[in-house]
């Protein structure tokens, strides 16, 4: 091998400038590279776009989820402590209400901190536990692989606790970030290899595994059975909106209510403010397209109005109007931090306006032919990922033959 190399190496003296055969060096360099490693190389993920690499895009969407972290905080110490029957607060068992009760902040639901604090003590030992198991699998797998721990798993560490109600089990959150980790994302290779978004397949596969842990009503409140207030409900607005009698407008909803996020729900997902915060940091810092969103507006908006058009009255799941689908639900997160996720979505910018309609038409699609699992979007968002390839192969030949037509013109 070492006279291998000598004699090439001399070869190559001819093939370079100056040499009898330098016109000829760019076919040498390709046949030399060909055999043997370049000196230099690109050891980590090529970005060709900007100076935007994997640390700073990952960053960014941390930073756009910060709202709805504050959100989740409050809203979920906000319904438990509106929840709880006030004469028996001092009963409550466990250790978060032995915390709360050392901290002396209480469980007034007028209290902003009684509220922020009742809610991390639910939300805080979910990302933690997310974050040191899957970062666990991420570190043994980089290991394995001999390669490098990346930014990737900080974006997936802080989606996946606000997408959970607020009284999943914390061995719950273990096994579902491991699922999502392992079998969604690493054994296809880690961050940027997956086709589905790692977060939203551990929620599915405990949505699947424990229906009775993270559906029906009692999930969204974080308030203990037999300490609540008689008469009090934890549904959320999906859930209320199937025992629906009469027209959809005497129900008394309130839309700013709603809008804001002052309702039970996921923990991170009920507020649309914060969510419609976190998409214009997304849209204007280029990590979030603007397309895919503007395409599930478009589809809710589209199929919201066809149900509006020819529903019958008998059921008034069909007349819930688009702005209401719009704020109730995980659509606003799902959107904002799901749909736009850049490993699962289409590469193509018509792919991303076919991809986003069809996740904003499907998300009505479902809650109003199957009020029975109305909260969809999570189940139609990981049908889109594997939807995604083939939208961006039917783009990339449908430019192929209109370029070719176009040549054939000329």
């Amino acid at each position: 091998m070492k006279d291998l190399r000598t004699t090439l190496d001399g070869l190559g003296r001819h093939f370079e400038k100056g040499g009898r055969l330098h016109k000829l060096y760019p076919l040498w360099e390709a046949a030399d590279t060909f055999f043997y490693a370049p000196g230099t190389r690109t050891r980590g993920g090529a970005h060709v776009r900007d100076a935007l690499d994997l640390k700073r895009m990952m960053m960014i969407v941390v930073i756009a989820t910060i709202p709805c972290v504050l959100m989740a905080l409050w809203n979920t110490g906000y319904q438990a402590n509106l929840a709880l029957d006030p004469a028996r607060v001092g009963e409550l068992p466990g250790w978060r209400h032995a915390v709360i009760r050392w901290l002396g902040t209480g469980y007034s639901p007028d209290s902003l901190l009684a509220n922020v604090v009742h809610g991390a003590m639910y939300f805080v030992p979910m990302y933690v536990v997310t974050m040191v198991v899957g970062l666990a699998w991420e570190v043994g797998f980089a290991i394995v692989r001999r390669v490098e721990v990346n930014e990737g798993f900080f974006v997936t560490g802080m989606l996946f606790p606000l997408i959970l109600p607020p009284t999943t089990p914390l061995w719950m959150v273990a096994l579902g970030i491991s699922f999502g980790v392992v079998f969604a994302k690493e054994l296809f290779g880690g961050t940027g290899m997956n086709f589905v978004n790692p977060a939203l397949a551990a929620r599915a596969f405990l949505f699947f595994a424990y229906p009775a842990f993270l559906s029906g009503d009692v999930v969204w409140t974080a308030a203990l059975p037999g300490f609540t207030v008689d008469g009090y409900s934890g549904a959320t607005l999906l859930a209320e909106w199937r025992h629906m009698e009469g027209a959809f407008a005497a129900q008394g909803h309130d839309f700013w209510r709603a809008f804001l996020g002052v309702e039970p729900g996921s923990m991170g997902e009920t507020s649309a403010l914060a969510c419609l915060v976190g998409a214009a940091i997304l849209v204007a810092t280029g990590v979030g397209s603007w397309r895919i969103m503007a395409g599930c507006a478009l589809g809710t908006i589209a199929m919201a109005s066809l149900f509006n058009a020819v529903g019958p009255a008998s059921n008034p799941y069909y007349a819930v109007p688009f702005w209401w689908h719009m704020v109730a639900g995980g659509w606003a997160f799902a959107v904002a931090f799901m749909a736009t996720d850049p490993v699962t979505a289409p590469f193509t910018d018509r792919g991303r306006w076919i991809y986003g309609a069809g996740i904003g038409a499907m998300i009505v699609l479902i809650r109003v032919v199957n009020p029975a699992y109305p909260e969809s979007a999570m189940l139609v968002i990981l049908f889109m990922n594997v939807v995604a390839p083939i939208i961006d192969y039917a783009m990339v030949r449908r430019n192929i033959r209109a370029r070719a037509r176009r040549r054939a013109k000329a």
